[in-house]
């Protein structure tokens, strides 16, 4: 049953994160404001994965066996549901054990003779100073290995890539981005980008992990040939992450890791690969994590992606509301809601972000403090680092004003009220 947009009962969905009861810090409620980093986990997602580890725990596609049929179809329904999930199809969908190694996999290929696209010396790979470093530094090597050059584009001052900040020319071969920022929060002009990408013929790479638990996506409307998410900041369990690849430029990706389940034949001279999306599954995979991220997609259908949108978008206008009144906070990123993420960095003038985070923590409200993996974007707008609150669809406004009493309460502590 999909919960119609803005009638969601935030205390029933509340109600499926066991660790949203627990208090913390001499009995204070928990405030959880750091699913940008990790996101808490449903019973329907707990009890999936122990349920499957219960009754059909084993090998998948290389047993003859009940069990190994059972684990075997378990694995590859949580692939389709997630296929669908993102608009693409099945064979499509490769298994990882995070975005990383889904954007390290895309990248060494280009480095692979065997690869159509291989790179080299006179191609130019393009990121963007928003990146999270898995979306970065990946690209640093493949331009070190190769001899590519890597160019970016910049960023404006509320925190959006600067389109005006470089023009692609035919040496681009590679154009790799963030979807929504894990700083900023600002969403990406997709359409725009893909279309400046494919007008010089390069292939457009997307970082989708702060947009898939959050809003409605389409890898193929997008046009995007490859993207990656993680489990983990979806409800979903640690361990497990997601590779798209457009099917025609899958097949040609030479394999990233080798060994057992990955192959067709093997003899001493020489081995052939199996079809994608086992050829970049090799060994025993993460069965159990799969089965889970399948029922945190399923748990988030249920809801509604409108729904969850919709009210991630009221969340985040409240905390831009709610800091944009105390004196002494800035923001770092876009300051209204307006194509815009839940992830919000600030800074509290006089307050270091990791003294801020103490006192937050000391109050119940838990946030991420430090440079959130983007130290270029940090140096960008000329701090060490940010503090960040980052929404899902569990928190609710009073948590908001929480976050604003407890830095209110910091600056008191501090001297700066």
């Amino acid at each position: 049953m999909t919960v119609p947009v803005r009638t969601l009962d935030i205390a029933r969905i509340r109600a499926d994160f066991p660790i949203l009861a627990r208090t913390v810090r001499d009995g204070k409620p928990l405030v959880y404001l750091d699913s940008g980093a990790t996101s808490q986990r449903p019973v329907q997602v707990l009890d999936a994965e122990r349920e499957f580890l219960a009754t059909r725990n084993a090998a998948v596609h290389r047993g003859a066996h009940a069990l190994s049929e059972e684990a075997t179809d378990s694995y590859e329904d949580a692939r389709a549901v997630i296929a669908s999930f993102v608009g693409v199809d099945v064979d499509e969908v490769v298994f990882t054990k995070n975005a990383t190694e889904s954007l390290n996999l895309v990248a060494y290929a280009f480095a692979d003779e065997r690869f159509p696209h291989r790179l080299g010396p006179g191609d130019e790979i393009v990121v963007t100073e928003l990146e999270h470093h898995a979306n970065l530094v990946p690209w640093q090597e493949l331009a070190r290995r190769t001899g590519a050059t890597l160019r970016w584009y910049g960023v404006t001052d509320d925190g959006r890539i600067d389109l005006a900040s470089l023009t692609l020319t035919d040496a681009v071969k590679v154009v790799a981005f963030t979807h929504q920022s894990n700083v900023t929060g600002a969403v990406a002009p997709v359409e725009e980008i893909v279309r400046r990408a494919k007008e010089v013929g390069a292939i457009v790479v997307l970082d989708a992990c702060q947009s898939v638990p959050h809003m409605a996506v389409d890898f193929r409307a997008l046009g995007v040939d490859f993207a990656a998410f993680s489990g983990h900041k979806m409800f979903g369990p640690s361990g497990v992450g997601v590779l798209y690849g457009r099917r025609d430029l899958l097949a040609d990706v030479p394999p990233f890791i080798t060994g057992g389940s990955m192959i067709e034949t093997v003899t001493m001279e020489a081995t052939t690969f199996a079809a994608p999306p086992q050829r970049f599954e090799a060994g025993s995979p993460m069965v159990s994590q799969a089965v889970g991220l399948g029922a945190a997609v399923r748990y988030l259908q249920d809801i509604g992606m409108d729904a969850v949108a919709a009210h991630e978008h009221e969340l985040t206008a409240a905390a831009l509301a709610e800091l944009g009144g105390i004196d002494g906070v800035r923001i770092i990123g876009p300051t209204t809601a307006e194509q815009r993420g839940g992830a919000v960095s600030f800074v509290v003038d006089g307050i270091h972000a990791h003294d801020l985070g103490q006192i937050l923590d000391d109050e119940g409200v838990e946030i991420r403090v430090g440079h959130h993996c983007a130290w270029p974007l940090h140096r960008r707008f000329g701090v060490a680092a940010t503090a960040r609150a980052s929404f899902a669809v569990y928190n609710t406004p009073d948590e908001v004003q929480a976050l604003g009493a407890a830095i209110r309460r910091a600056q008191k502590f501090f001297g700066e009220a």
